[in-house]
């Protein structure tokens, strides 16, 4: 097979088209989709040097892929992260990192502000193994110092959160991190590598679900790890063999393909959010509005200094509970009432009763989460159509 061009000094618009591309002697202008699960070789004494890893070359595409590892490369050249590796979804990432590399007695330090099935793996996996933790409001450094122990490991975080878009400073929490000798590991699901790279502010481990914004259309389940050599070797990658959370190649060969449209995506995607927040922020029905790059965001100052852009999620409250949340989810005639985002398409979801139905009242109320809560993934369609299917919506509700 036969390398392209190194990278050298391209930037991450050219990286995102060319990064990490091999091309068979065949010389295909398309990355080639090796849709196999084996591979053969010349010889018994080939095999046997591959599995002794005395040679290079690929054994089972549960171990690696070629198209799996053109996509791998890709991305942890727009993290900037030594290297990266595929799994099947986002959630597998966040589980394959946590399970790799925790053992009974050690301790976790996370922000309370995360996606339901995250918190579900910190309050109700991780115990079962002997492995505790303490939840942190994840805006408050103070807290994040407060909570490390001898035995802290790993500590984990959202940036923004899912759904009510809290920051949470990077450069302060690794800074914590390293002063524990734990790592710090971060979902950068909703930013992309397009609009933030925890790595360049101390992040050890930078986390995915690349079924969002890397596919960027809904089609395929994905996910990703980046990390340094030395995590993959003494952790992830002996449990990523031997448990087999694989991305399959035709999936890991769209989300490829995506990340060449991914910057001028996510730059649509942001300037979409922005109107949309602008005009429900005007709206006499609409209570609160939540958009890191909107000056009355909370955290405005530290989106600016840590993202390139405020990212494609709207979050916003209705007055009337959730009842009146309904009737406008129900009157929409363009925005699709779905739980999954980061797709073309723009979409709305309930977060109390659906992406954060099983968290506990108490703590979706610590979170901000109301009963009059809607979360907008606001896709790439025109925004004055947005705007007014959100208009005849709010009239209803």
């Amino acid at each position: 097979m036969a390398t392209n061009k190194k990278p050298g000094n391209w930037r991450k618009r050219t990286l995102a088209v060319r990064g990490g591309q091999v091309r068979s002697p065949f010389q295909e202008t398309s990355e080639a989709l090796y849709l196999t699960s084996g591979y053969a070789y010349e010889a018994a004494e080939e095999a046997e040097a591959r599995f002794k890893g005395e040679i290079g070359g690929y054994q089972y595409s549960r171990f690696g892929n070629p198209t799996i590892s053109m996509f791998e490369e890709r991305m942890a050249l727009l993290e900037g992260a030594p290297v990266a590796r595929a799994t099947a979804t986002g959630m597998a990432a966040v589980s394959a990192v946590f399970l790799s590399s925790l053992k009974t007695g050690d301790h976790v330090v996370a922000a309370r502000a995360m996606f339901g099935s995250c918190l579900h793996v910190v309050e109700q996996i991780l115990p079962r193994f002997g492995i505790t933790h303490t939840l942190v409001d994840g805006a408050d450094t103070a807290q994040w110092e407060a909570a490390m122990r001898p035995e802290t490991r790993l500590l984990f975080l959202e940036t923004p959160s899912n759904p009510t878009l809290s920051l949470v400073d990077i450069a302060a929490v690794a800074k914590i991190a390293e002063k524990g000798g734990a790592r710090l590991a971060v979902d950068n699901a909703f930013a992309t590598p397009a609009l933030q790279r925890p790595m360049e502010f101390g992040a050890h481990i930078v986390i995915h679900s690349s079924t969002k914004y890397i596919d960027g259309q809904g089609r395929a389940l994905g996910g990703v790890v980046l990390c340094h050599e030395d995590f993959l070797e003494d952790h992830l990658q002996v449990f990523l063999r031997n448990t087999g959370p694989s991305i399959s190649p035709f999936n890991a060969w769209l989300h490829l393909k995506s990340l060449e449209t991914l910057d001028l995506r996510m730059r649509q995607h942001c300037e979409n959010a922005l109107r949309v927040a602008g005009f429900l922020a005007g709206h006499k029905k609409v209570t609160r509005v939540l958009y890191p790059f909107r000056p009355d965001h909370p955290q405005h100052n530290l989106a600016r200094a840590q993202m390139d852009g405020g990212g494609g999620v709207v979050t916003f409250d209705v007055s009337g509970g959730k009842a009146a949340a309904f009737r406008l989810a129900d009157a929409l005639k363009l925005i699709d009432i779905s739980n999954n985002l980061g797709d073309s398409k723009s979409l709305m979801t309930h977060p109390e009763t659906t992406t954060h139905s099983k968290v506990a009242p108490e703590a979706r109320a610590s979170l901000g989460i109301t009963s009059g809560t809607l979360r907008i993934s606001v896709g790439l369609e025109d925004a004055d159509d947005l705007c007014e299917d959100l208009d005849q919506a709010l009239k209803v509700a």
